[in-house]
């Protein structure tokens, strides 16, 4: 009888066989049920936060200040009208732009009297009259005109001191009668020293074909800054939100609006903010604007203002050129500028200096320029088509 290999073997060889492939090992099964313990550990901190102080580490390096549920932070009562300025500000906001077949831009001059630079001022508007509008507010004198472009385009005027609220209301009249045309969507406030540094078609598009207001506003910690804040202006303007800017503006037509619609933040200003109130000198004009929209719609505003000045002599006026100074040269080098300038007023005399950005892009700031004396006028004629189409 044939017999097997396997049958010679010892009794010892049956209790340790060697097998020539080992099959696989099984997971230990302690590991299993510790990862579940873990696994329903977390889930029941998560839905049950820990309370006992010991407990807290266990989850969080910080401890149970972080853990320990914290009551919200009480919202301030609002009065009657910072509540309803509140929401209709909110709704213009929310409200998409009206869009006009014929949209314009409101050009806005705020002078004493009449306008040294209409003749210039025409060259720029010709060609062009149904895309602007015009409105003149003589604070002064009732202005001579010699261009048919401003002919009756004069409004009701009210008597404007530099440094006080006057300054405001003039802007806001000036905003009021133009805010009743429909098709103005962008509105420019210019002096009487003002002059265009392009031609209309470029500064009809830069304005028009963007989303956002050139508001001049950043923030100064010094004494001509933050040091001219009142708090008579709390609660509604805290000190942290108190904002700096030169007044010449540009908006769109939901910033007019709001602009308008406002008269809380307006009357703090107007009853706290004035020249030698509490033994410091706040002016207004440069600070309500910045302010408000710093306050209200911060990501609408380009922080910048497209009418350049220049402030590099450090004195309490900006540098004013006198005819031998206006050449080709200095309008090409103003209408180069690619980036907002500002000097804060403490010790430290901070420079803050950003790129202009116009729809994502670094582009010129500078559309208009001021302050030209009036004997200026022929070099500025002269030298217009050669600088505006830099």
């Amino acid at each position: 009888m044939k017999t097997y290999p396997g049958w010679r073997l010892g009794i010892g060889d049956f209790i340790m066989p060697a097998p020539r492939h080992r099959p696989p090992l099984k997971r230990p099964m302690w590991i299993i049920v510790l990862i579940s313990m873990v696994s329903l550990l977390l889930i029941g901190a998560y839905v049950y936060p820990p309370r006992r102080y010991a407990a807290c580490y266990i989850f969080s390096s910080e401890g149970c200040k972080t853990l320990e549920w914290i009551p919200p932070t009480p919202v301030r009562d609002y009065s009657d009208d910072e509540l309803a300025t509140r929401v209709v500000i909110r709704d213009i906001l929310m409200t998409p732009p009206v869009h006009s077949k014929n949209p314009k831009i409101a050009f806005m001059f705020l002078t004493p009297g009449s306008l040294p630079f209409e003749k210039l001022w025409d060259k720029f508007f010709l060609g062009h009259d149904e895309r602007f509008s015009i409105y003149v507010h003589a604070s002064r004198d009732k202005p001579v005109h010699g261009s048919r472009y401003f002919a009756g385009r004069d409004i009701r005027a009210d008597k404007v001191v530099w440094g006080k609220i006057s300054m405001v209301d003039a802007e806001r009249r000036l905003l009021a009668y133009a805010l009743q045309d429909p098709d103005n969507m962008h509105f420019v406030l210019l002096s009487d020293s003002c002059v265009p540094l392009h031609d209309f078609d470029y500064v009809y598009n830069y304005l028009i074909d963007t989303n956002i207001s050139f508001i001049d506003c950043f923030e100064d910690p010094g004494p001509h800054g933050s040091g001219r804040y009142s708090e008579h202006m709390l609660p509604e303007v805290e000190k942290k939100d108190f904002r700096k800017g030169a007044q010449w503006f540009s908006m769109k037509r939901q910033h007019a609006m709001i602009t308008l619609a406002d008269s809380l933040y307006y009357t703090k200003f107007k009853l706290h903010c004035k020249p030698g109130m509490e033994g410091r000198n706040c002016y207004a004009d440069e600070h309500y604007l910045p302010t408000l929209f710093y306050m209200v719609d911060p990501g609408g505003i380009a922080n910048w203002s497209v009418t350049h000045v220049d402030w590099s002599e450090g004195k309490w006026h900006p540098k004013a050129y006198r005819a031998k100074e206006v050449t080709y040269e200095l309008l090409k080098n103003i209408t180069s500028i690619d980036h907002s300038l500002h000097v804060t007023s403490d010790e430290r005399k901070e420079v803050q200096q950003k790129a202009c950005m116009w729809n994502g892009m670094k582009r010129p700031c500078y559309l208009f320029a001021r302050k030209f004396y009036p004997e200026t006028l022929d070099n500025l004629l002269h030298l217009f088509s050669n600088f505006t189409s830099i």
